[in-house]
């Protein structure tokens, strides 16, 4: 790996560990490290206001939930997150509920990831008294083929650069962060793009269900997904790069209606829309996610679409892993969570990955324009419903309990 040269610095200072960027994962190893006393430094670009504000996912699955609990993370979660025991899919206008708790005695927490990042930021801060910079620019990354590698970036406050050493690098800074931008030639990136769209809105309203629910509709897929008593998270199935100004509220609203629509329901509560973007869908994964002293995590290593509500319990289990990994290097000498990570972290994001191209052809096949993909589609649809084993195979995928956690 080519390194670039440290940079002059008026002010060098020293941390075993520099995260880069404060997600739920950098903010997690943030904190994994802090309750062992390892110090570390965190660097965000945004500020502390846009990162506990900024709308992202909000679907944990129990495991995840249980990993936080364990580091003594969750408590506001448990006291505020929405318990889910089932959700619905809606085929020509009717119902079929699946009820996965039933099924594997396990559920899903609904918490909107604005508020678990408010809760990991204050944690590592104010509680733990770890230190980060937010409003950083220009971060650069040195030496990560040595053992003395370092990050430098601009201070927001002086305009000046502030070169830091240390012992590792956590880049949890997303697939456009500058972690990505060091990769050597040899790394090696899988991507698959679906050739669809979703349109991502966020209503001031109340949910219409009391689930997640899966609009399989030939206009394209639709999604509701409850984010809190008075905000609502929907998708909308468009073509990939289209302009969310092609869509007013009227034609949303009135797609929203019809593609989850339900004989025996009422129509769904409609309200002002304060989000609206397309998002083309689209997977990679970065393989080893390891490049000398730099530990990738989260989106910075895998993303994987939203169709299977995945990414930031991806990005939570990283964290598990590489913060567990860091301070037993860090405080005992032992190698073997380092070493093992990468291998360990892709079993699970493989298994997402393949779990969620199977649930995109069951979302998207209707709306393919492809009788074939369409017949087996309801093929799919009706051995779920039918088959017993079926299934509790698709539930314990869905609870991401097929993975060893």
């Amino acid at each position: 790996m080519t390194s670039t040269p440290h940079p002059d610095s008026p002010s060098p200072h020293r941390f075993p560990v520099v995260t880069v960027g404060a997600g739920p994962a950098g903010l997690t190893i943030g904190n994994i490290l802090r309750a062992a006393s390892v110090d570390c430094l965190v660097l965000e670009a945004e500020t502390r206001e846009f990162i506990e504000q900024r709308p992202r996912a909000g679907v944990l699955e129990e495991w995840a939930v249980r990993g936080l609990q364990e580091r003594g993370l969750a408590d506001h979660l448990l006291a505020r997150a929405q318990l889910h025991t089932q959700c619905e899919f809606r085929v020509e206008g009717q119902r079929h509920r699946f009820s996965y708790t039933d099924l594997t005695g396990h559920h899903h927490f609904v918490y909107p990831q604005p508020l678990l990042v408010t809760d990991l930021v204050r944690e590592y801060a104010d509680v733990r008294g770890g230190a980060i910079r937010f409003g950083v620019r220009d971060v650069q990354l040195h030496g990560l083929d040595t053992d003395r590698p370092a990050v430098s970036y601009l201070d927001p406050e002086t305009g000046r650069r502030t070169l830091v050493h240390c012992d590792f690098v956590a880049g949890c800074d997303g697939a456009r962060g500058v972690t990505r931008t060091v990769l050597p030639q040899q790394a090696r990136i899988a991507r698959h793009d679906y050739g669809i769209g979703w349109l991502a809105l966020l209503a001031q309203a109340p949910p219409s269900s009391d689930c997640v629910v899966f609009g399989i509709h030939p206009n394209g897929f639709a999604g509701h997904m409850a984010r809190s008593p008075e905000v609502t998270r929907y998708y909308l199935e468009c073509p990939p790069g289209d302009d969310p100004e092609n869509w007013p509220e009227d034609r949303i609203w009135a797609e929203l209606q019809e593609r989850l629509g339900a004989a025996d329901r009422p129509p769904l509560t409609e309200g002002r829309l304060i989000e609206k973007r397309v998002l083309d869908m689209h997977n990679y994964v970065v393989e080893p996610m390891v490049y000398g002293r730099l530990f990738l995590a989260g989106d910075a290593a895998h993303l994987t679409a939203p169709i299977a509500a995945k990414g930031m319990n991806l990005a939570l289990h990283d964290a598990f892993l590489l913060g567990d990994g860091l301070i037993a290097y860090l405080t005992k000498g032992d190698t073997g969570g380092l070493d093992g990570y990468s291998a360990a972290c892709l079993g699970r994001v493989w298994d997402y990955q393949e779990f969620s191209q199977w649930l995109s052809e069951v979302y998207h096949g209707a709306s393919s324009g492809d009788a074939y993909r369409a017949g087996t589609t309801q093929a799919r649809l009706r051995r779920l419903f039918e088959s017993p084993a079926a299934a509790a195979a698709f539930a314990e995928q869905y609870l991401g309990k097929s993975s060893a956690s």
